[in-house]
């Protein structure tokens, strides 16, 4: 059921994909929101805000790092921490942030920020629940599909900015999975999604954080409690195989990108559970411990 309703949502996302308008929306310049950040977005009016809240969503795909990141992401972010919107508004900016995933991104920004605002949308949902099963359902596997979709592994750009697909995607699958209402199954699709990114298929060597972004879904799935040692073990344990042939260790430039990605990850998992007095996250110590004996 879950899966049917995501592809409808999805389909209905990719329907509405071509219908961006420009940035900055009409009625605004960027001073006027550089002037209303200064402001801390203080928009009294509840109509007023949603509108300017759905248009700000076009900025999300801006080549200007200060209106796609410092404007568009950190008001909508702010509002959305600020419980600033009713359920109605909610669910109309969540989905027009699904279509933005759907949407050309020839800059490679907007699906990227969708997802990291997305994030923000699952935590409200986390923080005080008005999403049905159904919705909640649909947004896992959304934020699944999204994760094993990315090939763009483009992190930070001094001119152009932020991308960082792989750690916003691993952003809003932390949220989901400090969810509470989530499922044992639900729980499942975070961690397969997860391992589609650990050694991605094409060589990339992570360098701005990736790693440690994509532990964090992982340590809250932990914290549930509702894997068991020799599960965990299989899950951590099984990401060797995707390293290459025994032949390529330490002469191919691919299979040393893919064994630093992996040791990074798992390390990152090993010093959060090493750490931590949670007994749940001590209980997978072991278990990462395999995995990183299976790392030439």
């Amino acid at each position: 059921m879950h899966r049917l309703l995501a592809v409808v949502v999805l389909c209905a996302a990719s329907a509405l994909a071509p219908a961006f308008a420009a940035c900055p929306p009409d009625g605004q310049t960027r001073e006027s929101l550089e002037g209303l950040k200064v402001l801390k977005w203080t928009v009294p009016d509840a109509a007023e805000r949603q509108v300017l809240a759905e248009h700000l969503i076009d900025c999300l795909g801006d080549p200007d790092p200060a209106m796609r990141d410092g404007i568009a992401y950190e008001a909508l972010a702010h509002w959305m921490r600020a419980d600033a919107f009713d359920e109605l508004a909610m669910r109309s900016l969540r989905d027009k942030l699904f279509a933005a995933l759907q949407a050309d991104d020839p800059d490679g920004f907007r699906r990227p920020f969708a997802a990291l605002v997305l994030s923000e949308v699952a935590r409200t949902d986390r923080v005080k629940p008005w999403m049905t099963p159904e919705e909640r359902g649909a947004m896992v596997e959304a934020a699944s599909r999204y994760m094993a979709s990315i090939d763009d592994y483009r992190g930070f750009d001094d001119q152009a900015g932020w991308r960082h697909g792989v750690a916003h995607g691993s952003d809003w699958l932390m949220q989901l999975a400090m969810n509470p209402a989530l499922d044992r199954g639900q729980l499942d699709r975070i961690l397969a999604a997860v391992a589609t990114q650990v050694v991605p298929s094409a060589p990339h060597a992570y360098v701005f954080g990736e790693p440690g972004r994509l532990a964090r879904p992982v340590l809250f799935i932990a914290k549930r409690g509702l894997h068991t040692p020799a599960e965990w073990e299989a899950w951590m344990t099984s990401f060797a195989p995707k390293l290459g042939e025994a032949k390529l260790a330490y002469v191919d430039e691919g299979w040393l990108a893919r064994r630093h990605d992996l040791l990074a990850f798992l390390t990152a998992l090993y010093l959060e559970a090493d750490r931590s007095d949670d007994p749940q996250l001590q209980a997978i110590e072991p278990a990462i411990v395999a995995g990183l004996k299976t790392v030439p």
